[in-house]
């Protein structure tokens, strides 16, 4: 009886767990497609897609995007494992490691170079130039929106 109680208890504790973490990832799920939307919004206001192209490239650009979180998340699982294993972490897994990290930026690279090829049939020349700045743009734009946010944050 004692152990029944005991499971009991555990599985109270540790459901408003899961749900907090599933309530979580569905914000944060939530927040990626926000951010995504507002970012086709805004490099079809700075490069000046057509609403064909849109659709075209934007399709694309998603692949692309997508491609890269994966590889971004794969190296982020590495050094975590690494990280996870403290003392015990051997050279080989230091080396495994820093081998991902290090080609995480070659890959994501390679993938643009890609999808540029990809991009050549629906972007005009200047629209292929002028998209690296425009996702500059938007990055340093979605920075000073976070940061004046935290900084209103912190004045609360």
């Amino acid at each position: 009886m004692h152990r029944i109680i005991t499971i009991l208890a555990l599985i109270a504790i540790a459901l408003p767990v899961v749900a907090q973490k599933q309530a979580d990832d569905a914000e944060r799920e939530q927040w990626f497609k926000e951010v995504r939307e507002y970012k086709h919004q805004f490099l079809a206001k700075e490069l000046q897609l057509t609403k064909d192209q849109q659709k075209k490239f934007f399709t694309l650009y998603d692949e692309m995007e997508d491609e890269n979180t994966r590889i971004a998340n794969e190296a982020k699982r590495e050094e975590e494992a690494v990280v996870a294993k403290g003392e015990k972490a051997t050279d080989a897994d230091y080396e495994r490691a820093s081998e991902i990290l290090y080609d995480q930026k070659v890959k994501e690279g390679e993938v643009e170079k890609t999808y540029m090829k990809k991009f050549q049939n629906v972007l005009s020349k200047k629209q292929l130039f002028q998209l690296k700045g425009a996702e500059r743009k938007f990055t340093r734009d979605l920075m000073k929106h976070h940061r004046r946010l935290r900084q209103d944050k912190a004045k609360k």
